[in-house]
């Protein structure tokens, strides 16, 4: 059985591994110079390459068509990811949020593990870009490329979305999936930073932990989330900003807006005793000057001047209704979005081949015979957190196992 796997990112790899594992005749064509490029630059080169928790809440963590991801996950979850690289010689540790690193800090660990699977199993490499699909009465035939023909009984497209445009994901699977009938929906950023209407250049660099945040569309609230942000020249960004962006999809038809609470562990009881005892503290001090207790210093100004308060106006002269409306700030300091960064700045791509037109057991094609998608090419993307990769992983192995016709592994 000859089995083409197309692209030597994450899934690729493990769709390669798993298929000569499984006793196939396994080429893997990567345009780039070394495999795994994209793989080596996340979690700021650490690699955070799953999330250490059960089958529920890593469903909970694909906002989009999670479900279909059902059956992948279940056969091969977060801890057979940990086992499978540790396995390979790569400690692993888990982090707070669960998140999953190799104990060096090192994403080339990753990627020299399944490098090294491959060479066990004898995967050949063949550095070349696929530009067509071959197919006939309905079966995959193998893949043209640019420098040669790959015939194959079974092709794996394994070719990534368009974020990261540098590190070889330029969208060249979505055109080869279309060809062969399926259907792409809109490609967009996902865990992507936010611009706003200049908050952002006044705050730039304010980094707030701990802080709880909810965002709107069309004044209806659509998601909240726990976490750090931090203001940048152009807007928001961090984790929290990145998993809410998720949600955030319709840009052109919608208007978006966030609201921080800057004190999440008081209510607005015990959060407006707070106030009265700062008030009572600073009361002969300009309004200006009484929130240094409360604020971080860079926060202060936008603060004052977002509450409509004088900032020279005496403490000792704030009424109740003006504590008031600043304790509403406090609660919801609102954040106005004028849209998400370029797609090229995403950390993964939202949009892809329809799922339902991919089997979820096997990856297998539904209108090609033999052709197979693994990773961030299908529509389905996650949180931040590791549950991206385990997509990676989950599907890779789904479709690598089910793309070779023998039913035990290969002795190298």
């Amino acid at each position: 059985m000859r089995v083409l796997v197309v692209g030597g990112g994450a899934a690729g790899m493990m769709a390669a591994v798993s298929a000569a594992e499984g006793g196939a005749d396994v080429t893997l064509l990567e345009p780039n110079e070394r495999l795994g490029k994209k793989l080596n630059i996340t979690g700021k080169g650490r690699c955070n390459l799953t999330n250490n928790t059960g089958l529920e809440e890593l469903l909970a963590n694909v906002p989009r068509n999670g479900k279909f991801l059902y059956s992948a996950f279940s056969r091969f979850n977060a801890q057979d990811t940990m086992a499978f690289f540790e396995e390979l010689g790569v400690p692993l540790k888990t982090e707070r949020g669960n998140r999953v690193f190799p104990v060096s800090g090192r994403a080339f660990d990753v990627s020299a593990a399944l490098e090294r699977r491959l060479k066990k199993f004898q995967v050949r490499l063949v550095r070349d870009r696929a530009k067509a699909l071959e197919t006939e009465d309905g079966m995959v035939r193998g893949v043209s490329g640019e420098r040669d023909c790959y015939p194959a009984e079974a092709v794996i497209l394994a070719t990534g979305g368009i974020s990261y445009p540098a590190t070889g994901s330029t969208g060249e699977g979505h055109r080869l999936a279309e060809a062969a009938g399926h259907t792409v929906t809109p490609l967009r950023g996902s865990l992507v930073p936010l611009r706003d209407f200049g908050l952002g250049k006044t705050l730039q660099g304010l980094s707030l932990r701990n802080v709880g945040l909810t965002v709107f569309e069309n004044s209806k609230k659509i998601y909240t989330d726990f976490g750090e942000l931090v203001f940048t020249h152009f807007g928001v960004s961090g984790p929290l900003i990145l998993s809410a962006s998720a949600h955030m999809r319709y840009f052109e038809e919608r208007a978006y807006h966030l609201e921080i609470d800057l004190k999440p562990a008081l209510d607005e009881q015990a959060l407006d005793r707070r106030l009265r005892i700062d008030f009572k503290k600073y009361s002969n001090h300009d309004f200006c000057n009484a929130l240094n207790d409360l604020l971080p210093q860079k926060l202060i100004p936008e603060m004052v001047r977002v509450s409509g308060i004088d900032p020279r106006q005496k403490v000792h002269d704030i009424t109740k209704e003006q504590r008031r409306g600043l304790l509403q700030l406090l609660k919801h300091f609102p954040v106005v979005i004028a849209g998400p960064c370029p797609v090229e700045d995403a950390i993964v791509t939202s949009g892809g081949v329809k799922v339902g037109e991919v089997d979820p057991r096997t990856m297998e094609s539904k209108l090609v015979k033999g052709l197979y998608f693994a990773g961030e090419i299908l529509d389905a993307d996650a949180y931040t957190g590791g549950f991206n990769l385990q997509i990676a992983w989950s599907t890779g192995r789904a479709a690598g196992q089910a793309a070779s016709d023998c039913s035990g592994p290969r002795k190298p």
